[in-house]
């Protein structure tokens, strides 16, 4: 498994791959680096997403996750840019409770890229957000997206 690190103005950030495909974003760095092709179009692309001058990414992601949790991330990534849907919203499409929606946005490995920050509670909650910075990354991912919500509980 390779890794890269960098700053972003959201903190440092840690990409992983294997095989030709990005499996992780991490908040912090590692030691010992290592540029591959990928990692360094995936910082590319979140450099430009978070400069607002990017609004989808074109990456080969390979996350791991039960089916259930991949079922998810795959309702996830069809959340356009700039929009937002509830963890009900969700767990309606698949069958399931929003509860497990949240269990498996929480276990999401690759955030941003797969965007678990689109995903709100059934009244606006936020949730929550793997990020330092917990929700107020949240908060200012979905700024950037032009969605303005509320920091509410939930």
């Amino acid at each position: 498994m390779s890794k890269l690190s960098f700053e972003t103005p959201i903190g440092a950030i840690t990409l992983a791959e294997e095989g030709g495909k990005i499996t992780g974003l991490y908040w912090g760095t590692v030691q010992n680096g290592e540029e591959t092709p990928v990692l360094c179009e995936a910082r590319d692309q979140l450099n430009a997403y978070l400069e607002g001058t990017r609004q989808d990414f074109d990456l080969p992601l390979a996350p791991q996750g039960t089916a259930f949790q991949q079922a998810v991330w795959q309702s996830m990534l069809k959340i356009p840019y700039g929009k937002t849907q509830s963890y009900g919203d969700i767990a309606k499409a698949l069958k399931s409770g929003p509860r497990a929606v949240g269990g498996a946005s929480s276990r999401n490995p690759i955030p941003i890229f797969i965007p678990c920050h689109r995903v709100l509670g059934t009244h606006g909650g936020l949730g929550g957000y793997s990020a330092k910075g917990g929700v107020g990354t949240k908060l200012r991912l979905l700024a950037l997206e032009g969605v303005h919500v509320e920091a509410r509980p939930g």
